[in-house]
């Protein structure tokens, strides 16, 4: 029951971004919309730790970093797709957002900022690329990839 709440939840946040620009408009709107004091956040918080412990979120492991794609794009999703990871003071592998990346932080304990953001939302542009990094504590970060699009340059 849990991940169909998820899923539901994703689905709705998908719709409400699928037609606007993945720009910093887009983080206000997903901030106005879906903030941190929101039920949707909360709610997707709460069902990342249960995802985990079901199974179903961060299935994977490497470096020190809990992943896995919780939603394809075409699916609940539209033309997204949703991954969770779980980050602990660490420093992730180089990449690259042809389409963009959408993503939501989420403290698991310290006060962790991903990319030097706290909870919340953020927004990286098309073209953008980083070393995703959480620094200050542990933390799920949630992020929705246009057409699933992300290239791992091996920097």
């Amino acid at each position: 029951m849990s991940q169909d709440k998820f899923n539901d939840i994703m689905g709705t946040i998908a719709k409400a971004i699928a037609d606007k620009p993945v720009d910093a408009s887009l983080a206000a709107f997903l901030t106005a919309n879906y903030g941190p004091d929101s039920q949707a956040f909360k709610d997707v918080e709460a069902l990342c730790r249960e995802g985990e412990a079901g199974g179903w979120i961060c299935g994977r492991e490497q470096g020190g970093i809990k992943f896995g794609r919780c939603i394809k794009p075409g699916g609940i999703a539209g033309k997204f797709s949703v991954d969770v990871v779980r980050m602990n003071n660490v420093k992730g592998p180089h990449h690259v957002h042809p389409n963009g990346e959408i993503g939501m932080i989420m403290p698991v304990s310290g006060s962790p900022k991903f990319d030097g953001f706290p909870r919340g939302w953020y927004v990286d542009p098309p073209g953008s690329d980083h070393w995703p990094t959480v620094e200050g504590g542990d933390a799920y970060v949630l992020y929705l990839l246009p057409e699933g699009a992300i290239q791992f340059t091996g920097k």
